[in-house]
């Protein structure tokens, strides 16, 4: 049922009044009395019965009687003020009264004085003793014409005695060392890449850049098999840096093919070049981890068909600051690149080696092949002529080469620059081919060289047998090094797993120390001087690892008359 709002309005006043009423007689009951009708009567409330009693509370509490003006009609709603039932909250009041106090406290804080006081002192003093005084005997006391007699007596035997001593070299390298004797070789670091040893490469090349502080190695494989499909890496260590890491190196770059050779640019301490197992050069930044290659050959008619045995850096002639790449290979090919744009190397000279034309100087062996290229295993460039270079070669025998040979090469090799016949002089072989070779860095005549026969020779190049010939392992021999500093020093690494050092002012006959590499015999293939920080040396092996070896000043100190000693040894044969 739905109230009009006039209806809800007359329910509203009729619950209102009635609830008054209600109070008021609980009000009456409590005083003792009952409550009357005139009492009720004076309250406007008379006691209704039926209908009636219903029209009065509808109107409020007031009697429908006639009243003046208006007879029979019921009275209007009158407006009454009642009192106010409170009830006051017993929760509240129990909340209130609920407290809590409660508080924490730290530990107590321990507390101590201390001091300390030195207790005994000693007051000390030195004196000197009253000096003597020296008694001068006066000269006047001196028979002055018999000690002139005995000078001019002994003058002519003390002047030969003085020349004798001066020309005398009993004495010659010694220096008085009033430290303790250090040890002649230590192993600073051991270096290798992990991914690399897994495969079971090995350390191919190695080489140091232009600062001394950064050494890279190549990984790849130098027995038998092919390796042309076979992942590679090179992989760089700076060996100044604090906190180095011996297995992870800070430079590694991944290549499609083994690396055989590796060479440092001589000014840029980043750019490194390598030589492939496909016979491509490759040209990478190093400073550059997400797109590291810089240049590459290509697999064109100009790249090498063989593996490519050593690469060198070389200054273009007329501009002593732009360098190009020098490859050689067992194809027989000497290859000068130089960068171009496009990441490509452009071949700009090319030389082969025929050997129809090879001088006739010494008798030379049959080639194993019956080929008339003759394949280069090895280069080194003269310090003291940019143009002259030594070729290692596969039938034993060094070559004397110069850049500037323009004789043309009787080859068909295809080739976009023409080739042209190097070798100047024929040097007598070794018994197997050469792994290196390398050109005295005091002496303008003087290099050495290393083969599988297990021999270093000695040669000048004014005449084609050797000065000296060391038999220093039953294995081959894979690398030899002269040493920056000293004149009369180098190194070489044989197929034993050792290094070995030559001081030949010492001894021309015996190492004056052998280095033990590997502890299983196995290879070393390579190894390297540090021209920064002299007193480095690197060698990688057939392990897969790069050891940094430090010399002491024995080898790194030159010492006096050297270089007078190796020119009369150069002399003292060549004539």
């Amino acid at each position: 049922m739905l109230l009009s709002l006039a209806e809800k309005n007359h329910y509203f006043s009729f619950f209102q009044a009635l609830q008054g009423w209600r109070s008021r007689l609980s009000a009456s009951a409590r005083e003792g009395g009952t409550v009357s009708r005139a009492t009720r009567a004076q309250s406007g409330l008379l006691e209704p019965t039926g209908s009636a009693g219903v029209a009065v509370l509808a109107t409020g509490g007031v009697a429908s009687s006639p009243g003046p003006g208006r007879p029979g009609r019921p009275g209007p709603l009158q407006d009454e003020t009642l009192g106010v039932a409170s009830v006051p909250s017993q929760w509240r009041a129990v909340q209130g009264i609920r407290e809590e106090t409660k508080s924490c406290q730290t530990v107590s804080i321990a507390t101590a004085n201390a001091s300390a006081q030195a207790r005994n002192h000693v007051d000390a003093q030195v004196q000197t003793e009253a000096p003597v005084p020296v008694s001068v005997q006066p000269l006047s006391q001196y028979n002055v014409p018999r000690l002139a007699a005995f000078l001019r007596r002994v003058e002519a035997m003390v002047i030969r005695e003085l020349n004798k001593n001066w020309q005398s070299h009993a004495f010659d390298g010694f220096e008085v060392n009033w430290t303790e004797e250090q040890q002649m070789v230590s192993c600073l670091y051991t270096l290798g890449y992990p991914p690399a040893q897994a495969q079971g490469l090995h350390v191919t090349g190695i080489s140091w850049n232009s600062t001394g502080s950064v050494v890279a190695c190549a990984y790849g494989r130098l027995d038998h098999g092919d390796w042309s499909t076979l992942k590679s890496f090179v992989c760089a260590w700076n060996v100044d840096r604090r906190g180095l890491s011996p297995r992870q190196p800070s430079a590694v770059v991944e290549v499609p093919s083994a690396v055989l050779c590796l060479a440092f640019h001589p000014t840029q301490p980043s750019h490194v070049a390598g030589g492939l197992y496909s016979g491509e050069v490759l040209v990478w930044d190093l400073s550059r981890p997400e797109d590291p290659l810089l240049w590459r050959t290509g697999l064109t008619d100009d790249t090498h068909t063989d593996p490519v045995s050593q690469v060198v850096w070389l200054p273009e002639p007329g501009h002593s600051h732009r360098f190009q790449v020098l490859s050689v290979a067992t194809d027989g090919k000497v290859l000068l690149w130089r960068g171009v744009g496009a990441g490509q190397l452009q071949l700009t000279e090319g030389f082969a080696l025929v050997m129809q034309q090879l001088p006739r100087s010494t008798k030379l062996k049959k080639h194993p092949r019956g080929e008339t290229e003759v394949g280069a295993t090895a280069v080194a460039f003269s310090s003291f002529d940019p143009r002259l270079f030594i070729l290692g070669t596969e039938g034993g025998f060094p070559l004397k080469c110069s850049l500037a040979a323009g004789e043309a090469a009787l080859t068909r090799m295809p080739s976009s620059v023409p080739l042209r016949a190097p070798a100047q002089l024929t040097f007598s072989p070794h018994g197997g081919p050469i792994y290196a070779v390398s050109c005295s860095p005091f002496h303008r005549n003087l290099f050495l060289s290393a083969g599988t026969d297990g021999h270093v020779h000695l040669y000048s190049m004014l005449q084609a047998p050797p000065l000296i010939s060391l038999q220093l392992s039953l294995k081959y021999l894979f690398a030899v090094r002269w040493s920056p500093v000293r004149p009369l020093v180098f190194a070489a690494a044989s197929g034993e797993g050792d290094v070995q050092l030559f001081d030949l002012q010492k001894s021309s006959q015996k190492p004056t120390v052998l280095i033990k590499q590997t502890q299983d015999e196995s290879p070393v293939y390579c190894l390297e001087f540090n021209s920064q920080q002299t007193q480095l040396l690197a060698a990688g092996d057939a392990q897969g690892t790069v050891k940094v070896w430090q010399l002491s000043t024995e080898f790194t100190e030159q010492g006096p008359r050297e270089a007078e000693d190796l020119d009369r040894l150069a002399a003292e044969v060549a004539t």
